[in-house]
């Protein structure tokens, strides 16, 4: 056996990245704890809360049903037309959100003169609030106070109508809300995409250049293999942030029109219609489905994020 794995065949920890490894719990250690706290008690309860049949407006009425809330929610095609609309939100947004992104780090990584003026410039979006962002891009799409009618109504040389309605049905409505989302964080995934260009060693790109490579070759066979830790990061907290959306749907379309997200199914239930214990089914269900792909996301990168401190 060689001596620098274990017997399970994993290589042996250094000195050093052991040192490093418990200084990291020992900084780090009390605030995991206390997130964990204040995060699980939550969701506990949520999950306690949703095997009871209990509305606020009738707090007597509480009883015990186990799992009927899930099967409720499960039978019902609304839960199935908010994970779709979801689903959609999320692979559009995300993908657009990643070429961009990419291409934001790319420049950011070239650009010597002005590099600091530059990622203020980019972070300005993502510093906006969100209700803040989706009024401004409500008030963009309107017909009456907008400038994205004009404006297309004009690049087309007046085919697209000047007073067309991006609320009117489902498919009109998804370009705001997607186009306001991608917006928004479009620069938190350029900054994540940023941090992996910059552990890239220049000299293999150098000796890509000299043996005759293409930018595309370079891109592909170097740049791209070494990102992959950045990529899965970004796309991982882009994606599970993305699944969640709420603000965006709520201010544009309130959920008319079949755009309700899971998360606005979850609200309406718990606040709208006071049925806390649906509304807490919703709930746990929406966080299985981050659960499982955060699961997916990692097991399918396959990818060492503590590579390097051996």
């Amino acid at each position: 056996m060689s001596a620098t794995t274990t017997r399970s065949g994993k290589p042996r920890l250094s000195d050093r990245a052991k040192e490093e490894r418990r200084l990291g719990w020992k900084l780090a250690g009390p605030a995991f704890v206390i997130m964990i706290l204040v995060t699980f008690y939550p969701i506990l309860q949520a999950v306690y809360t949703s095997l009871f049949q209990y509305r606020l407006t009738d707090p007597g009425s509480r009883q015990f049903v186990l799992f009927e809330n899930y099967l409720i929610v499960l039978r019902d095609p609304l839960w199935w037309q908010a994970f779709g609309t979801t689903a959609l939100i999320t692979v559009v947004t995300v993908v657009v959100e990643l070429v961009l992104g990419f291409l934001i780090a790319l420049a950011m990584a070239k650009v010597l003169d002005g590099r600091g003026l530059l990622r203020t410039i980019v972070l300005i979006p993502y510093s906006i609030i969100t209700v803040v962002s989706a009024f401004s891009w409500l008030y963009a799409f309107a017909t009456d106070t907008g400038f994205v009618d004009p404006l297309l109504n004009s690049l087309t040389f007046g085919i697209f109508p000047k007073d067309f309605d991006w609320f009117g049905d489902f498919w009109a409505s998804m370009v705001p809300i997607c186009v306001s989302e991608i917006w928004k964080t479009t620069p938190f995934m350029s900054l994540l995409l940023l941090a992996g260009l910059t552990q890239i060693d220049s000299a293999m790109e150098e000796a890509a250049i000299v043996d005759g490579a293409t930018w595309g070759e370079r891109m592909r066979r170097v740049v791209l293999p070494n990102m992959k830790s950045a990529i899965m990061v970004a796309l991982l907290f882009r994606t599970l942030d993305a699944f969640r959306i709420f603000d965006n749907i709520f201010i544009m379309t309130g959920g008319s029109h079949d755009t309700a997200s899971l998360s606005l199914v979850a609200y309406n239930q718990t606040i709208s219609r006071t049925e806390v214990g649906l509304g807490s089914a919703v709930s746990v269900l929406l966080f299985l489905c981050v659960v499982v792909i955060a699961v997916i996301f990692v097991r399918g990168f396959r990818v060492d994020l503590a590579q390097g401190r051996r």
